[in-house]
């Protein structure tokens, strides 16, 4: 029903509406007691050869929802039950915020990309933690690995942001199966100057203290998202700030400010305006960056790879090449309701071809050869 809707409505619409009603159907065919069970039943991965365990977590497949497509926790089990083995809602802010002002969504067909500057508009992690207090509380099929992906509220300014992510984590660590501090979304003014280690450092080092707080019992595995701009010198101290900490990984990589190499004609280039651009244009970019993170991060660390994985063969070179997850958005959007569960099918089919009994023993297999 969604690749039909998207054919023959969804891709006449302007894209903010039209997210909005695929994301309501997703919602609605994913999420209804009979249909969502029987959906997860076809879709959810069950094959072995896929089952992984990352940052203490068991998935059924490596492929994760990324942050920005469910902005509000209002889609995680029915996304899980379209067969994604994880979904990181948000970003999550400690204010709720309206975002930037519409239209801030654009489809680059072409090139199967989008550009946003949403500008993290979300209900605010007040009203986005009873939501996860729910889904904890239920045991049911399809459900996926929880991670939560917080940011930096608008009207903070920049001194006061280690209160505004300490906020944050406050409300949503001790639900979360994982935390990403978002450094690195180019639609919130200065958000990006908090990639820098001397500011990225304290900030760190604050959400780390209030997950342990709110979770006593158990360690809240803790990663940083980076930005695919970064110099390579940036992302190598970025890496290195991530092993002092003894942080648990990190994100890589967030959308682009770059517009180079598109298809798609200047004239509509420039129509869409600012913002991030995502797809596969960053496809070389996130692959760069995962590569220098994995090697300078700690066998321990994960690499979740983000940016340009639309097919299957994209997902295993990034595993291959160190990615312990990998995570899609505009996949998806182009993709169709089927995509994730055709994916990791895909995926598995070329797990085996390499001879390798688990994907587990894929994870860096460039890197060792």
């Amino acid at each position: 029903m969604y690749d039909v809707l998207m054919r023959t409505v969804l891709r006449h619409l302007p894209s903010e509406p039209a997210h909005r009603m695929g994301f309501g159907v997703v919602r609605a065919l994913g999420g209804a007691p009979v249909v969502g069970e029987r959906t997860a039943e076809r879709l959810v991965t069950t094959d072995p050869v896929l089952r992984t365990r990352v940052l203490g977590l068991d998935l059924a497949g490596p492929l994760g929802m990324a942050a920005g497509f469910d902005k509000d926790a209002e889609g995680v089990l029915a996304l899980g039950r379209l067969g994604f083995g994880a979904v990181e809602i948000g970003t999550v802010t400690g204010r709720p915020q309206p975002g930037n002002p519409a239209p801030r969504l654009f489809r680059l067909v072409q090139d199967r990309a989008l550009v946003n500057r949403m500008g993290f508009n979300n209900a605010g992690a007040a009203a986005v933690a009873p939501r996860l207090a729910a889904l904890r509380a239920r045991t049911v099929p399809g459900m996926p690995v929880l991670g939560v992906n917080i940011g930096k509220s608008k009207v903070v300014p920049a001194d006061e942001a280690v209160q505004d992510y300490r906020a944050s984590a406050a409300a949503l660590g001790a639900y979360a199966d994982y935390v990403v501090v978002n450094v690195s979304s180019p639609n919130t003014p200065g958000l990006r100057d908090l990639q820098q280690v001397d500011v990225l450092e304290p900030l760190l080092r604050a959400v780390r203290e209030e997950l342990d707080r709110v979770a006593p019992d158990r360690r809240v595995p803790l990663l940083v998202k980076i930005t695919v701009d970064l110099a390579d010198a940036d992302v190598d101290a970025v890496a290195d700030l991530a092993v002092q900490l003894g942080l648990d990984g990190v994100v890589a990589t967030n959308t682009t400010v770059s517009r180079d190499g598109l298809q798609t004609s200047a004239a509509e280039v420039a129509a869409a305006g600012a913002g991030g651009l995502s797809g596969p244009p960053l496809r070389d970019a996130a692959r760069s960056v995962l590569r220098r993170l994995r090697t300078r991060l700690t066998d321990d660390q994960v690499v979740i790879s983000v940016g340009g994985i639309d097919d299957a063969a994209e997902a295993y070179l990034r595993i291959r090449a160190g990615a312990a997850l990998v995570q899609a958005y505009t996949g998806f959007v182009y993709g169709g309701l089927l995509w994730p569960s055709r994916l990791h099918r895909e995926l598995a089919a070329l797990v085996r071809a390499d001879g390798f009994t688990g994907i587990e023993q894929a994870v860096g297999a460039d890197l060792r050869s």
